[in-house]
């Protein structure tokens, strides 16, 4: 069986997998994009009408101009600059092809195993993201139906009673979009204020809203208990319980830290479970193994973003043709 080599496999194929081989193509490396869904498969699977915190200039990659009416775009416009700029450069990519394993041989090769095939690679980057694992509360009642980790749309929710984990933008967008669709909406939330990193044009809405009692929040709470139509929650007066029809646990997500383990690549012993990795190359202490984008901060998700982690891109693919 002959296996294809290259001088670079990319995992992830989001804006960052993107921007580094963009970056590639510049250098004339033999490169190969695999993502395990569809092309920017977070951003596909973000709410329908998430808008971006980011202004529409500081999600370019590749010197592409993006042009949309409103400052900050949203999630289909997104989708339709990420797609011509695949149109533009022509990307090596495989779409729907999982990685499942990523092992550095005697040789000094890597070897990538998918779903698919084999590959050989010189040097590996991953730019996974972080949204595939949502954060779990882990209380009893969780695996039920009616209990959701991901939001797409309020149309669902319209004239039912949804209960609302957390304090952070998804969790207030999904709060304010079931409000305004005709929703019953509660918000469990286990701090005592609405978290400060929530869209500056948002923050101001759902915390008017609480105050109006159009939304109810219980503050410094927790889900202790997830019934078929009623949840238990732990509040600072007590146990209460609530009629529910539908759980949105937006708890928040995380990398798959398990499998960057898997590679060799250390991970902090603390809380925040960060990959070490040289931030001048960011390469790990796997030699020719880099991290890109938002899986380099570990639990600290909300540390890099697109306009952040772009620039690891070059920082990478000159390490790489340096060597």
């Amino acid at each position: 069986m002959t296996i294809e080599q290259y001088d670079l496999i990319i995992v992830g194929g989001g804006p960052i997998g993107l921007a580094c081989a963009i970056e590639a193509q510049k250098k004339k490396l033999k490169y190969l994009i695999i993502e395990k869904g569809a092309i920017v498969n977070s951003i596909f699977n973000y709410p329908l009408y998430m808008t971006f915190f980011s202004t529409a200039e500081r999600l370019e990659i590749g010197d592409i101009p993006f042009n949309c009416l409103a400052p900050k775009p949203g999630r289909q416009e997104a989708l339709e600059y990420y797609r011509n700029i695949h149109r533009y450069f022509n990307f090596s990519i495989h779409l729907f092809e999982n990685v499942t394993q990523v092992i550095k041989q005697d040789n000094s090769l890597f070897k990538i195993t998918t779903n698919k095939a084999l590959y050989e690679a010189k040097n590996v980057i991953i730019a996974t993201g972080f949204y595939d694992i949502p954060i779990y509360m882990n209380v009893k009642g969780e695996e039920l139906p009616q209990v959701r980790h991901y939001y797409k749309e309020a149309h669902e929710y319209a004239f039912r009673n949804v209960l609302v984990v957390g304090a952070n933008n998804s969790s207030v967008d999904a709060a304010l979009e079931c409000w305004r669709k005709g929703a019953n909406v509660t918000m469990v939330i286990r701090k005592s204020e609405i978290n400060n990193r929530v869209k500056y044009w948002v923050k101001p809405d759902i915390e008017n809203r609480i105050a109006e009692g159009s939304i109810k929040a219980y503050f410094e709470s927790n889900i202790a208990e997830i019934r078929e139509d009623e949840v238990v929650i732990d509040t600072p007066n007590g146990k209460i319980t609530i009629e529910s029809d539908f759980v949105l646990a937006l708890t928040g997500y995380k990398p798959d830290l398990t499998f960057l383990e898997k590679m060799g690549i250390q991970l902090s012993d603390n809380e925040k479970r960060v990959p070490t990795y040289n931030p001048e190359t960011m390469e790990t202490n796997v030699a020719g193994l880099f991290l890109a984008g938002v899986v380099c901060g570990g639990m600290e998700t909300h540390k890099w973003f697109i306009e952040n982690s772009r620039v690891h891109a070059n920082m990478i693919v000159d390490c790489i043709t340096s060597k």
